[in-house]
């Protein structure tokens, strides 16, 4: 393995923040820049973990800036958090999801830093075609420059970012690069294995719309030819609007929706308002903005397919 480029000189701010913790630049001896002989990994939210760790296999030791059941969007970083992003070897990133984890980045990153939302082209956060974004309606800002961060909803491009990962993980540990290449061509294989059964699984449906308690699943659906109608916008807390509540319960009742979805980390009583406005039912469909309760983000994932499958009544 070689050795660690040299760090970036901590801002005054950071210095602080560790000092009042009791951290200094070796780290705190949690998290993964803690064990010795593995690539020490930092990932900003789980998406980016289960690429991390299913990539770097025993090479690499893995932590996750946001904790199981917290929310990423408006994650605020303490000052063990901000040691780990000093002491990574690689830090995993989304710029524009979290501005904590950018900031920490832009500080203490450099040349460690991996920007995934470089990768492959981000959709527009108001993009047509498919999407009933509302532009310029209350609850349905843009964030990240205008883009939609929500990129791992599409398996195919989760597995471009998986290969780029392999490269980064090759350049921090050339010893180990032929490994870390090997799986992510495997995950690249199980990944368009689940681009094949979601596109045969949503092929023929009776209705082709979802209605979602906040805008996460544009990649999804414009990966599989479904129209997303969402409540609120690209951040799950934005409060919709009376007038927004208005529309979608407009749009479910035009589209016959059986179903509102809501998720995991977010609370159901908006979905559960439209659901009972236009006498549907609600169900999860998870954005996998955090770990699933089981399985990973593939069975999550299948999960997803299913309840898409019976909402939308597939054959």
């Amino acid at each position: 393995m070689t050795v660690r480029a040299p760090r970036r000189i901590l801002t005054a701010a950071t210095t602080a923040l560790l000092a009042a913790a009791g951290l200094t630049a070796c780290g705190d001896g949690t998290g993964a820049a803690s064990e010795p002989g593995k690539v020490g990994v930092v990932a900003a939210f789980y998406p980016l973990q289960f690429l991390a760790e299913r990539i770097g296999g025993d090479t690499v030791a893995v932590s996750n800036l946001t904790k199981p059941g917290a929310e990423p969007h408006d994650l605020e970083l303490n000052p063990r958090q901000v040691g780990q992003v000093v002491d990574a070897d690689l830090v995993v990133y989304l710029s524009g999801f979290q501005p904590a984890v950018d900031e920490a980045v832009e500080q203490n990153g450099g040349a460690r830093a991996f920007d995934v939302a470089g990768v492959t082209p981000l959709r527009d956060a108001a993009a047509g075609g498919h999407d009933h974004d509302h532009e310029g309606e209350a609850g349905h800002t843009e964030e990240g420059g205008g883009k939609d961060p929500h990129v791992w909803l599409d398996p195919t491009r989760l597995a471009t970012i998986g290969d780029k990962l392999a490269e980064r993980l090759g350049k921090a540990d050339p010893d180990h690069a032929a490994d870390y290449t090997a799986r992510a061509d495997a995950l690249r294989t199980e990944l368009t294995k689940l681009d094949t059964e979601y596109a045969d699984g949503l092929r023929t449906c009776q209705r082709r719309e979802i209605v979602t308690s906040h805008t996460a699943f544009g990649y999804l659906t414009e990966r599989y030819q479904l129209e997303q109608i969402g409540i609120s916008g690209l951040t799950p807390e934005s409060e919709p609007s009376p007038k927004r509540l208005a529309e979608v319960a407009e749009e479910a009742r035009k589209h016959q929706a059986g179903t509102i979805f809501f998720e995991t980390l977010v609370s159901p009583k908006v979905a559960e308002t439209i659901a009972r406005e236009v006498g549907a039912k609600t169900a999860v469909l998870d954005p996998l903005e955090g770990p699933p309760a089981d399985g990973d983000y593939l069975s999550a994932m299948r999960t997803n397919l299913q309840t898409l499958r019976t909402a939308l009544d597939c054959s």
